[in-house]
């Protein structure tokens, strides 16, 4: 078994750079061109090949075997940033306005480069293949599907990612089999009435009044129509609608998400929210419309693959610093799409900040512990050689399937 070291003193200032470069310069979804540039500068350094624009603006390089039909095992990292004003008051803060990394794919980004040194450096001894994914809009966007299509798994028999995660300590690791997060949908609700004079709202409907109480009736969905061992998040993130303070308005339109962790809760509550728009017609005179957006499914680890991650995380971080994560994030991730296509793992890296704790992920003062970037690296090395050197395994079908 190949045995891979903790990265050097060199690479890890190296890695540090390239963050800390990514950060200054963030980019949102399928707009990260001067992004992928640099990255293929930085893999253009270490002597790996790649191919650009796959999906739009994402890059795959291969290392390891020549031979053709060798074993192979891909390794991913999201690029793109979010639409939020830096407010962390970092020396390397973003430069461009209205965007920032607040979820840490800069982090992810410099540690797939510094796994894919690790890798070069053994590239002769590799049992096979590593693909290395650089994949464009993860926020929202879904960019895996489009790589996917543009053939980024061509020949691939597993695939693994981490997420750095500040709710966790540094140097933990956290692996767990099965579910480990959520669907992702989202829904528009449309209201409508005549609108008219504040001064005399016996003479129409009241567009904002329904709007105020089918909010307040959605948060009975979960608290009574979901089994409440299944999690389930409905959320009204956005509401537009009136003109002036002495008109009613006559449209209003809201804009919300739901997260879910099994297809029948998320059916239950599509049904409810419908249901629950469709009545607010008769009890308020109105007119209404609901349209739902379908986001990633859910992020399933295979138990194979999340067996091989826990053993190879053991031997880097130690067994006490492997953790479970028993319940399901209700975030979203559309690692899923890979998921659904080869067997294979995210894990998560514990980056907790020395200082900021009241900073989460998607917060304008987001920033992780940049010392989970040789651990990140390392892990994501050593996972595929051992993917590779068990590839026989993770072939095999999981309990219960045929």
């Amino acid at each position: 078994m190949i045995t891979l070291p903790m990265p050097n003193t060199q690479q890890i200032t190296w890695m540090r750079d390239i963050r800390r470069h990514l950060h200054r310069h963030p980019e949102l979804a399928f707009a990260e061109l001067a992004t992928a540039r640099f990255i293929v500068e930085q893999l253009g350094e270490l002597g790996i090949p790649c191919r650009e624009q796959v999906g739009q603006t994402g890059i795959v390089a291969r290392l390891g075997s020549k031979e053709m039909g060798a074993l192979c095992v891909a390794l991913r990292a999201d690029m793109d940033g979010l639409p939020i004003t830096e407010q962390t008051g970092l020396p390397f803060a973003s430069e461009t306005p209205g965007v920032m990394h607040a979820c840490g794919h800069d982090g992810h980004v410099a540690m797939l480069l510094g796994a894919a040194a690790l890798l070069k450096a053994k590239e002769a001894e590799l049992p096979g293949r590593v693909a290395l994914i650089f994949q464009p809009a993860e926020e929202g966007d879904g960019g895996a599907q489009g790589m996917i299509a543009e053939g980024a798994l061509d020949g691939v028999g597993a695939i693994f990612a981490g997420h750095i995660d500040r709710n966790y300590e540094l140097g933990e690791i956290v692996v767990q089999p099965g579910l480990i997060s959520a669907f992702t949908d989202e829904f528009t609700i449309e209201i409508r009435s005549p609108g008219g004079h504040a001064a005399k709202p016996h003479e129409t409907a009241d567009s904002i009044l329904a709007a105020g109480q089918l909010i307040t009736s959605i948060q009975s969905i979960v608290a009574r129509e979901v089994h409440p061992c299944f999690p389930a998040v409905i959320t009204v993130g956005a509401i537009h609608g009136g003109d002036a303070a002495n008109v009613i308005a006559s449209h209003v339109i809201l804009e919300g998400t739901i997260r879910t962790t099994s297809q029948e809760t998320r059916s239950v509550c599509i049904a409810s929210l419908q249901r629950m728009a469709k009545a607010m017609e008769q009890l308020h005179r109105v007119e209404t419309s609901f349209s739902l957006v379908e986001g990633y499914p859910p992020v399933i680890n295979n138990p194979v693959a999340a067996r091989i991650a826990t053993e190879v995380a053991a031997a880097i971080v130690g067994q006490d610093k492997v953790k479970d994560q028993p319940l399901p994030s209700l975030g979203g991730e559309d690692f899923s799409f890979f998921l659904q296509k080869v067997p294979g793992c995210l894990v998560r890296l514990g980056a907790k900040h020395t200082e900021l704790h009241d900073a989460p992920a998607h917060s304008p003062r987001f920033d992780f512990n940049e010392r989970v970037l040789p651990t990140g690296a390392l892990f994501l090395a050593q996972i595929a050689v051992s993917a590779l050197e068990r590839m026989e395994e993770l072939r095999s079908p999981a309990p219960g399937r045929a």
